[in-house]
């Protein structure tokens, strides 16, 4: 149920009433008890949305949701890698990196004692 703004013509008295859409309109001011009464053109009512489940992104476009679906859809990618197989063309496990030099010119292979 709406609520209206009345003002009577004689008193200069403004007041709401929560009516109905299907009753009459005042016509006596419960102020002057003058029948000089007039509804007038209120503000409106507002949208007021209750519960949890009310959301801005409810109400996005289909693309944006399509968009947004196929993005979590789609599997997760280590950062860095470039294909299935990391981009080195090889299918298998990955070869360990050759020994880092040492500072003074050279790896070292350690002796085997027989």
């Amino acid at each position: 149920m709406p609520t209206y703004e009345y003002h009577c013509d004689a008193c200069e008295h403004r007041f709401e009433e929560f009516q109905a859409m299907s009753e009459e309109p005042l016509k006596k001011c419960p102020q002057c008890g003058k029948k000089k009464l007039r509804r007038a053109f209120g503000t409106g009512a507002a949208i007021l949305f209750k519960g949890s489940g009310f959301y801005q992104t409810d109400y996005r476009s289909d693309s944006y949701q399509k968009a947004a679906k196929a993005d979590q859809e789609a599997p997760a990618k280590p950062a860095g890698t470039t294909g299935s197989d990391g981009g080195s063309g090889t299918t298998g496990a990955a070869t360990p990196a050759p020994p880092a030099k040492s500072a003074k010119g050279g790896s070292k292979s350690p002796k085997s004692s027989t």
